[in-house]
């Protein structure tokens, strides 16, 4: 089967970009280069093509109460306008998906928005559940076939798009989402992202994805924006720590494990997956997600790849990159909990070869952290 595009594939052509098959998707992987695309959302701005993202509405009477029971974050917390970070979980507390989940800011329902990959079976998960056990009073609407979404990330990008809107950005906080025209289209803009920076992400209607990405790329230049592929939203959601499906998360790992226990709330109440988790927590995590750097040449570490300790196994890698911002080679991998701590070595086997690393805090990047490289 023929890999499905973007509204915006033409136009990627016409920039130069080289493509890859992506969840079933042929996306743009870099356009000038990965590592002066992933500069350039650090030092100034970044756009983004996110339209081979799924988009879900839940709306009705128990929609609240519904999504405290499917997702790991508390809902009930939600204020219209305001977003979360959270999870879908099985039973065994395994990550069915993370998800962004939006408040609408005017009107009753929620947005979630789910990974590529994950668009039909995040569907039919969230339909199953909705008459599992119980009934529940809501609905449950794919709308990723018409609508659009981009994402402005980096230190310029409130600055390019208050240029196309009229509504005044700067009270537009972190986790904010509001109903807006951008460049005269009608976009739902959340102040979210996925790259360690600020920025907006950018929901329209499909046949509008092509307007709005060309008057964002045109007001974009004089602040020096660039089209990004997803080498570069890559290592930079690498750089910030940020989990990837099917790398830092997936059924076989719980948040527990992936250090995401700050986004389950126990408190709240019952959810998919409590039991599981609280058993995790009472008999002790058995693995957990680390932070490391390559301490000598051997090259890049990639998922997969075996991390062992005095010769024994005892994880594997899940993610690595040579990362621009710092000049190191960098990586995550999950290990057993009894070998983690920081300043401790162990030895990432790349191409059947142990190479050092040791393990350090994460995020790798923190915004403001770092001096900026502009003009070098």
């Amino acid at each position: 089967m023929a890999p499905r595009v973007t509204v915006l594939i033409e136009r990627h052509r016409a920039l130069g970009a080289r493509f890859i098959e992506f969840a079933g998707w042929l996306m743009p992987v870099q356009y000038e280069g990965i590592v002066a695309e992933h500069r350039a959302v650090r030092q100034r701005a970044g756009l983004f093509d996110l339209g081979h993202m799924g988009q879900i509405v839940v709306r009705g009477a128990e929609a609240e109460a519904f999504l405290q029971h499917v997702t790991v974050n508390d809902v009930g917390t939600l204020r219209p306008g305001r977003a979360q970070y959270s999870m879908l979980l099985y039973p065994h507390g395994g990550v069915v998906d993370d998800v962004m989940l939006y408040r609408w800011p005017d009107e009753d329902g929620y947005l979630v928005v789910v990974n590529a990959a994950n668009v039909d079976k995040d569907v039919e998960w969230l339909t199953r559940q909705r008459t599992e056990g119980r009934r529940w009073a809501v609905e449950i609407e794919d709308i990723s076939p018409r609508t659009g979404m981009l994402a402005v990330q980096g230190p310029r990008a409130e600055a390019v798009l208050q240029s196309e809107t009229a509504t005044d950005l700067s009270t537009v906080r972190s986790f904010d989402v509001v109903r807006t025209t951008v460049a005269g289209v009608p976009t739902l803009v959340a102040r979210t992202g996925y790259t360690g920076e600020d920025g907006f992400e950018l929901y329209c209607p499909l046949e509008a994805t092509v307007t709005l990405w060309d008057r964002l790329l045109e007001a974009g230049r004089p602040h020096g924006v660039v089209p990004v592929g997803l080498g570069a939203r890559d290592t930079l959601r690498l750089e910030a720590g940020l989990p990837l499906y099917g790398h830092e998360l997936g059924p076989d790992i719980t948040p527990l494990e992936a250090g995401l226990g700050w986004v389950v709330k126990f408190e709240k109440g019952p959810f998919i997956g409590r039991e599981a988790l609280e058993q995790q927590r009472r008999m002790g995590i058995p693995r957990k997600l680390v932070g490391f750097q390559v301490i000598e040449r051997g090259g890049i570490p990639r998922h997969g790849y075996e991390v062992r300790l005095a010769g024994r196994v005892i994880g594997t890698v899940t993610s690595g990159t040579a990362s621009p911002t710092l000049g190191t080679v960098i990586g995550m991998a999950l290990v057993e909990s009894a070998a983690v701590g920081i300043g401790r070595e162990f030895e990432v086997v790349i191409r059947g070869r142990g190479v050092r690393a040791i393990q350090v805090p994460l995020p790798f990047y923190r915004r403001g952290a770092w001096p900026s490289r502009e003009g070098q």
